[in-house]
Order: structure tokens, then sequence, then C-alpha cells
């Protein structure tokens, strides 16, 4: 898939895990990660802790943040037609998507888990000034699709809930039953949800720890101080 930013063609291929920029030619990948060198890539599983560090680290070290949850609405949009599982999911009832699938192919076919809309992530970054430095975070910064975008390895960490830690945060935000409550059998769709998050972080560990990327655990033991702490040394500010 190809999006247009500014002067620039950012073309995305998720299945091939290609990202690549023309401008005229065709920039090659040292040049596109060079443009990117001052971002810090904070992804992770559902629940790890990601915004919450990000907005601390952002806050304490005068960094812009980007938060790809809030983003979706639109690169949603701008996505019409360029994501077919998508669309597909976007034509399905909350009991389509929550109780009548597994949580097998609730992880195979969802969208953001396939890289779709990744490209557009890129897009907004490059758009951003190179100063002050950037901390991006969501669970749509797949290892496989931001190690080709690194100058750095170390700007970039996964943190992985444990299944304990990821219930009990979304029951400390109030959010548990936010998508299960919407279909016709709340408890085993929280209960599809929950695995389907499992895996998902399952493998984001595996694929970064092949990529040689850092991980963090997150588990019920661990504040919120010890993870900031963690997770800076991580990144070397």
């Amino acid at each position: 898939m190809e999006h247009w930013a500014g002067k620039e063609t950012v073309s995305w291929d998720p299945h091939a895990s290609d990202l690549r920029v023309r401008h005229g030619e065709m920039a090659d990948a040292a040049a596109l990660r060079g443009r990117l060198a001052h971002v810090y890539w904070l992804g992770g599983g559902s629940g790890g802790g990601k915004s919450t560090i990000a907005r601390r680290l952002a806050a304490r070290h005068g960094l812009r943040l980007y938060a790809t949850d809030d983003v979706m609405p639109d690169h949603a949009r701008r996505s019409v037609g360029d994501a077919p599982f998508l669309s597909e999911f976007a034509a399905m009832d909350m009991d389509e998507r929550w109780l009548l699938r597994s949580p097998e192919t609730m992880l195979e076919t969802f969208h953001w888990f396939r890289g779709e809309g990744f490209g557009l992530i890129v897009e907004d970054l490059l758009r951003l000034p190179p100063e002050p430095g950037v901390v991006v975070e969501g669970f749509r910064l797949l290892p496989r699709l931001v190690q080709p975008l690194l100058a750095r390895p170390e700007h970039a960490v996964w943190l992985l809930p444990t299944p304990g830690f990821r219930r009990e945060a979304f029951g400390r935000r109030g959010s548990l039953w936010a998508i299960a409550g919407k279909t016709s059998d709340p408890e085993r769709a929280l209960g599809n949800l929950l695995e389907r998050d499992r895996m998902f972080t399952e493998r984001l560990a595996f694929e970064a720890k092949e990529l040689d990327l850092s991980v963090i655990e997150v588990d019920t033991m661990v504040t919120e101080d010890e993870l900031a702490g963690r997770v800076t040394e991580a990144f070397g500010l």
C-alpha cells in the first residue's frame, strides 16, 4: 500500500515487512533510519503500561508524545480501500467480532496486528520536526515492522504484561468490560479477548527476541516508578 505524505510516498507491504520512502528515486533504508533516529519506540501488549510510561518519559525528558491509539480513527479513514482486514472487521457486529470466532482467528485477522496502517504511523512521524525527540507508543508497534527503522536498536522496547497484570490493569481503568459488555455473552467475550491478548503478547516476545530487541516483562509486583526507570535505562535517556 502507498500513502501520500507531503512530497513523499511511504510504501508499505505488511506481509513483506518492507518499508521504504520514495522521493523521485527510492531513498535507501539508511536515510530513512537517519530521519527517524530521534524516535523512541515503546511497544507491547495491551494493558502493559505503555501509555503511562510514555507520558512520564515525555514529560521528564522534554520529548514529544505520539500515541498510536489516538490516531487509530484517522488511520482507519485513511486506510479505506487499502486495508482488507480492517474492512472485514468493520463489517462485523460485536458478537461476530468477539464471540463467533476463536481467539486464534481473532489474533490472525486483527488488522492492526497484521500491520495494516503502520505506514501511516511512519508518515506521521516523518512530518514531525526532528526536535524535540519523539516517544511513540502503542501495541501497533510490531517488532518486525519497527526493527528496519532503527538507527539504534536500544531506541525500541516492548513491555510484555503477564495475564494477571493485564486483567488487573484493565480493572483499575474500569475498561475490563468495555468491549465484552457490548456482546450477548460478556463473560465468554472477555475470555476470548484476554486469550487473544495473551497470545499476541507471546508473539511480541518471540519476534522481539528473534530480532535481538529489548523486552521488559511487567507483572503485578513491579511499580510504576520501577518500570519507568527500567524503560529509561533501556532507552539510554
